[in-house]
């Protein structure tokens, strides 16, 4: 057997007689190597075919695990999160990542005072990932016959009676102010305002320092999900579908329009990636057939569709079993959602939906957790050879990555998929635009008041006196948004955190 010596150069450098040469590529900019990503992703989420198929780990205490951190490191300092995360971009070469896929920061929920987090180190071990602890069914955050305040005014409910009910320090209407409580609003608003501020620097630092880009923006789960899971519960909710199901309908209504003006405001301005949806409680076997027809989907539906009437994808998460959902979410716009699969079969998802809508995941984590490389790297060619043949498919795990996954593993993941998932007539060039293809949908959002008001200006009027018309509509203007952060800090409370 004959051996070679490879000898590795720059361009125009020689090798020495009788030694073979490979060249090594310059390294590209970043600011380069992040438009070509873009690009990339783009062209698969728009159900289209790049030049390869891109990679997007959804990673979270996984990212701790590589860089050395702890879950309670990672939970409770965003900054090691972040920095956690810049690594596995520039060590594995990811396409795209989420800047914080732990995403909750204990540092805020602490701040606030929220009960439902056991806290890392804490409340639970540290190389255990925070849990939500939902109450006794007896003690859930809304009572059974409160769903017509809810319905009422939601943002007034979570304020008045949600909130007092998950944050230890906050005083209830009618109880003694306290300085614990005053301190809760100032301290989670700044925090709030800060780790919001941080999470953007993070997506800058991600594409100057690794060139890569970030997979989503913004939030949105389904009205029904947040009965079952910051109101209800479960268990309370399932038993409010018997009792009472017309309130429940009416209650998903009215929260409605401020799921959808969160998800619209959070949302990638450019409309190039799309906004995560974090689906949990609205799929069979947790809700019959017939209540996902009647409350689930006829209050999810005219979100989506309004969403992408401005432009914006959706990225369905469906965590767990969604397949028989399948045919509703073919009844969407084409193109106007991605659909990330965990445990449902994802060539039965490929051959209902994948002709309308970009693919994700379907790598078990179960395999990536106890599994082998080549293990890892059949799975992923089965998916290549079946699913992304035709492009549409971004390359993932089923579920959030945690700290069972292992680092050989993911490797194998990442190395494979880069260099089987090419595609030789695929674009390497398409243009990361907005989109621009949508349409109103005929399902749409009914107009409604303004969602992001706490305090109407004509009850703010009231309380000033007489204005010429001009100061009036400048007053109006600044009042309107100024209290618009009052909503957003309550509904990112219960939708975020």
């Amino acid at each position: 057997m004959r051996l070679y010596c490879y000898w590795q150069c720059s361009r125009g450098e020689q090798a020495p007689p009788g030694v073979r040469q490979t060249v090594i590529q310059p390294a590209l900019p970043k600011d380069v190597l992040h438009e070509q990503r873009l690009a990339r992703y783009v062209t698969a989420l728009r159900n289209e075919k790049p030049d390869r198929i891109p990679i997007r780990p959804f990673v979270a205490e996984f990212a701790a695990k590589y860089a050395g951190y702890t879950c309670q490191e990672v939970t409770h300092d965003y900054e090691k999160a972040f920095d956690a995360v810049r690594r596995c971009a520039l060590d594995f070469d990811w396409d795209a990542v989420v800047g914080n896929m732990v995403y909750v920061w204990t540092g805020l929920t602490e701040a606030i005072g929220l009960r439902y987090y056991a806290i890392p180190g804490v409340h639970v071990p540290a190389d255990v990932g925070f849990q939500y602890r939902e109450p006794p069914v007896e003690q859930a955050y809304m009572r059974a016959d409160e769903y017509d305040a809810l319905i009422a005014d939601p943002t007034a409910f979570l304020y008045s009676v949600w909130l007092p009910r998950v944050a230890r320090d906050v005083a209830a209407p009618g109880t003694p102010a306290t300085y614990r409580s005053h301190l809760s609003f100032v301290k989670g608003g700044m925090a709030m305002q800060k780790y919001f501020a941080a999470l953007g620097e993070q997506a800058y630092r991600l594409r100057v320092e690794c060139g890569t880009v970030g997979a989503i923006a913004g939030i949105l789960k389904a009205p029904f999900d947040i009965l079952a899971d910051k109101l209800r519960g479960y268990i309370g909710l399932t038993r409010d579908m018997v009792s009472q199901p017309a309130r429940v309908r009416a209650a998903c209504e009215a929260l409605l329009p401020h799921l959808l003006h969160i998800a619209a405001s959070s949302a990638d301005p450019e409309r190039r990636v799309p906004i995560g949806f974090w689906m949990h409680r609205g799929c069979v076997p947790f809700v019959t057939p017939a209540q996902f027809d009647s409350h689930y989907w006829p209050t999810l539906r005219p979100i989506i569709e309004e969403l992408w009437g401005r432009g914006h994808q959706t990225l369905f998460y469906a965590e767990g079993d969604w397949s028989y959902h399948l045919d509703r979410f073919a009844e969407l716009p084409e193109r106007s959602i991605v659909y990330h699969v965990d445990r449902g079969n994802i060539a039965l998802v490929h051959r209902k939906l994948g002709h309308r809508f970009c693919l994700s995941g379907g790598i078990p984590n179960y395999v990536l957790a106890a599994g082998t490389p080549a293990e890892v790297r059949a799975c992923c060619k089965q998916i290549i050879d079946t699913v992304a043949r035709d492009g549409g498919y971004i390359m993932d795990a089923s579920a959030i990555i945690q700290n069972d996954a292992q680092v050989e593993n993911i490797r194998a993941l990442t190395e494979f998929t880069r260099e089987y998932g090419g595609y030789s007539t695929g674009s390497s060039g398409t243009p990361a635009t907005a989109n621009t293809s949508s349409t109103p949908a005929a399902h749409g959002v009914p107009p409604r008041p303004r969602a992001d008001v706490c305090i109407p200006w004509s009850q703010k009027r009231c309380e000033l006196p007489e204005l010429p018309t001009a100061s009036e509509d400048f007053v109006r203007r600044v009042w309107e948004d100024v209290d618009a952060l009052g909503h957003t800090y309550i509904w990112h409370c219960l939708l975020s955190f």
